[in-house]
């Protein structure tokens, strides 16, 4: 069976949907000077998310779904 490029696109947005919807959010962490006053320096680290809305990670879903029926259709 040989899989074209449309399932392959919807296979990864079906990953990626389930992934965004577990996950709900990337968080990392950056860091900071908070003091640098001649040989004196200070960094603080803080953590940061971007916020993944569900909305996204089921339009995804959907999409990927669609995309893979598409594909097995035109096999």
């Amino acid at each position: 069976m040989r899989i074209n490029a449309i399932t392959l696109v919807g296979i990864a947005l079906i990953v990626l949907g389930i992934v965004a919807l577990a996950y709900q959010g990337i968080t990392y962490t950056s860091r900071e000077n908070v003091i640098d006053i001649g040989p004196i320096h200070a960094t603080a680290e803080t953590q940061k998310t971007i916020p993944l809305s569900p909305l996204l990670g089921v339009l995804a879903l959907a999409g990927g779904v669609v995309l893979v029926v598409v594909g097995a259709k035109k096999a």
